[in-house]
């Protein structure tokens, strides 16, 4: 063992002795484990990113928009897509709860149906005033979006049922209305609704990318059971002539229909969202498509409605990011490569200019493996230094990119355990070559050369 550490402490002296070339030498190593720590840090923020999100849009969820056709480019849009003739009188009621009822109680994957009803609102409370989207639900929204409340209690199946005026509010609400005092049990007058405060929701992060996928902002709005807005607010599903804009009324007993005089026409959509829950993932793609023909058929055949997956399509993204992540390593992992090169070919350098030394050591008892041992304890030592450099300026690298970007960087362990080990390693690999070949020298000749 103390043969060993004297030839350690030669190896040292060497490396030290020649501090500018030791540098140089390293960089590839330094600048290789740099860029693994931070491609494996934005690779493990992007699937947390992915991970946040769906647990936000729900597990297993489709999620129902209505679009509305009556607007002149929808409903261009609408007359050049359809093979139907534009001179064929069809009438859409919009999305509506009957909807939503016939999807839950017709497919069979179907777990549960969630319809939503938004209104944008002026709330009123002590003089405060805020506008807010007063949101009407049905009491499995929290469970299906994995909403927890900060305090209070959800609806009650007779306050559901019933349409009682009751609300559970958002943290941004509680803040702007009630900054000073507990919300429960106080009134928030919502429009021309007194609505009494029940709850407040945990605060939930969201962004815009969510928002494409059907999530709003829960923070800012107010909810309310769906049942309280259909009855004390408006129902949009009430039909009138001017849903139609205008037309014909026919009679037939005791039932009136309106014909209008635009082909396509929609009527006011009733809901705004329908979420859909699968009981499994693999049953995804089949149950939307069983949904849109159901749509199609209640809806003849008017497309007023889009179907998203915002699960399906986040693991789309994902994938994409893993390979986008995997490219990335790859390149890091290149230029480790290219420092062990570099390593290498510094070291067979430096056995050429060491030559003499070899033979004056090889003369006084040096044996073939205390060589060996001495020039792979220079190239590993500098890998590992290099290392712990490299682990240090990663480190840095993703909490810049967090700073600077909108790019969230998560550094692991194990990204620092595997860039660690990949230069230790690359160290010994690539300095075994050179220190055979001083090893291999001849103690005679090497004493001649100069």
């Amino acid at each position: 063992m103390e043969r060993y550490l004297q030839i350690l402490t030669i190896s040292l002296e060497a490396v030290f002795s020649n501090k500018l070339r030791s540098i140089l030498t390293a960089l590839g190593i330094i600048f290789g484990v740099a860029a693994v720590i931070a491609m494996m840090a934005i690779g493990n923020g992007a699937q947390k990113e992915i991970l946040d999100q769906i647990k936000l849009v729900g597990v297993n969820n489709i999620v129902i928009l209505p679009v509305n056709l009556n607007d002149s480019k929808n409903q261009e849009s609408q007359d050049s897509e359809s093979e139907t003739p534009v001179t064929s009188k069809k009438y859409s009621p919009g999305l509506t709860l009957k909807d939503a009822n016939n999807i839950a109680n017709t497919i069979p994957s179907v777990k549960q149906v969630s319809p939503e009803v938004v209104y944008p609102v002026q709330a009123v409370r002590s003089g405060k005033k805020s506008s807010v989207d007063l949101t009407g639900i049905e009491n499995n929204f929290f469970d299906l979006f994995n909403l927890s409340l900060e305090k209070g209690v959800r609806f009650n199946d007779i306050q559901a049922s019933k349409g009682d005026p009751v609300c559970i509010i958002g943290p941004t609400v509680a803040a702007k209305l009630f900054p000073d005092e507990n919300p429960l049990g106080k009134q928030l007058k919502c429009g021309s609704v007194w609505l009494k405060v029940i709850g407040v929701l945990q605060g939930v992060k969201t962004d815009k990318k969510a928002e494409s996928l059907g999530v709003s902002d829960y923070n800012t709005k107010v909810f309310t059971p769906l049942k309280t807005l259909l009855i004390r607010y408006k129902d949009r599903s009430q039909v009138n002539q001017s849903s139609f804009g205008g037309g014909q009324m026919f009679r037939m007993g005791n039932m009136a229909m309106y014909i209008s005089n635009d082909a396509n026409k929609v009527g006011e959509h009733q809901l705004d969202k329908i979420v859909v829950q699968v009981d499994d993932t693999k049953n995804l793609s089949a149950t939307k498509m069983v949904i849109e023909q159901i749509l199609n058929r209640r809806h003849q055949g008017v497309q007023d409605f889009e179907i998203k997956i915002p699960e399906l399509l986040l693991k789309q993204e994902q994938k994409t990011k893993d390979i986008f992540n995997i490219v990335l390593g790859a390149i890091a992992g290149i230029s480790l490569i290219v420092g062990g090169i570099g390593i290498m070919n510094i070291m067979l350098a430096s056995v050429m200019e060491r030559i003499r030394e070899i033979g004056v050591r090889r003369a006084i008892g040096a044996t073939k493996k205390d060589i060996i041992f001495q020039f792979l304890a220079e190239a590993t030592f500098i890998s590992i230094t290099g290392g712990f450099i490299g682990i240090l300026l990663g480190v840095i690298m993703a909490r810049v990119i967090s700073l600077t970007t909108d790019i969230l960087t998560i550094v692991s362990f194990v990204s620092i355990a595997i860039s660690f080990g990949v230069a230790a390693t690359v160290g010994i690999v690539f300095g075994w070559l050179p220190a055979r070949k001083a090893a291999e020298q001849d103690p005679v000749e090497s004493l001649r050369h100069d």
